[in-house]
């Protein structure tokens, strides 16, 4: 830490957020019997490599980013009153990026001035990007977070141009790399999947048509859940299951047959059958899924690109 960090009193202004700007960090665990599900970043790698290229802690809050679109300035000054210097990162979907209309690289520290403006395009790929900035971002927290849930309406407001945001001090060194290299979100995106716990409540041909399927992320979808669009999956048997836990990456079927993928803002509840739960290491990039996707499902332990199962053959084969 410079003295420069340890005495910069710093703060970002939203000028305009985009389609979807929240604060987000790793979440808040442990109140799902009060009805608050964990939340915080949809793709933690990215969020926790943004922190990391600019010297934070992996858990301090950024901005989750959706569609691109944010117009952000940053600023940084002591209390003296003179300008500070500071850095930023961007990871996640990869989208053009401007430091006061001069290109900004992605997955690298960049460096800022107090009264930069940081401009971000339409992503090329995936849904989700990244912002963190040295010292990490400092609202009040809500049940020891200051993730943003949609759904039980916990943490911060969603952003709105002519919000302004704190930026804590720096608590460490800058991690001296410069760029981070990464593949970006994929045109098709494949999962892994445990089935059950109620895959006994599906035809045989269902189990095999979750599996073979390419499913589609329709526009019905946020970071409570992706809505799929599919073949119809046929229960074995009627009526309606008591209301069980829910997790993320659970994949519970509606009545319509079309499965809904929860992601972080789920339900901590839900009374429709459960098919399979999401690997937890593939749960970073389901949260970089866009509308009109193609997904594909495998079962845990099988070929990411395996052949179709021959009939009568239930997965795991």
């Amino acid at each position: 830490m410079t003295p420069q960090d340890a005495f910069a009193v710093s703060e970002l202004e939203v000028l305009s957020p985009g389609p979807l700007a929240t604060v987000q960090d790793l979440g808040r665990p442990g109140w799902s019997h009060l009805g608050v599900s964990r939340s915080g970043a949809a793709d933690t790698t990215s969020l926790t490599l943004a922190n990391r290229l600019v010297g934070n802690p992996e858990d301090a809050a950024g901005l989750e980013i959706t569609f691109g679109g944010l117009q952000a300035r940053l600023h940084l000054r002591r209390p003296d009153g003179t300008p500070a210097t500071g850095y930023l990162a961007l990871t996640g979907a990869p989208c053009p990026a401007t430091v006061n209309g001069r290109p900004a690289a992605v997955d690298a520290p960049v460096p800022v001035r107090d009264g930069d403006i940081l401009a971000l395009g339409m992503p090329s790929s995936g849904l989700r990007t990244y912002l963190a900035v040295r010292g990490g971002l400092t609202p009040p927290p809500s049940l020891g977070s200051r993730a943003t849930d949609l759904l039980s309406g916990t943490g911060p407001a969603l952003l709105r141009s002519g919000d302004t945001l704190p930026v804590g001090a720096p608590e460490g060194p800058m991690p001296g790399v410069d760029h981070a290299p990464r593949s970006a979100p994929p045109s098709e995106f494949v999962l892994r999947v445990w089935l059950g716990p109620r895959d006994d409540w599906f035809e045989e041909a269902s189990l095999q048509e979750f599996f073979g399927a390419r499913w589609e992320a329709t526009s019905k979808s946020n970071r409570v859940g992706i809505r799929l669009a599919g073949p119809a999956l046929q229960r074995s048997r009627t009526g309606e299951l008591p209301a069980e836990g829910m997790v993320r990456g659970a994949l519970q079927v509606p009545p319509n047959g079309q499965p809904v993928l929860f992601l972080v803002d789920h339900p901590v509840t839900g009374g429709y059958p459960v098919i399979g739960v999401v690997h937890e290491d593939d749960l970073p990039l389901a949260g970089q899924i866009p509308p009109g996707a193609p997904i594909r499902f495998r079962p845990v332990g099988a070929p990411l690109w395996p052949t179709r199962p021959s009939p009568g053959c239930r997965p795991p084969c």
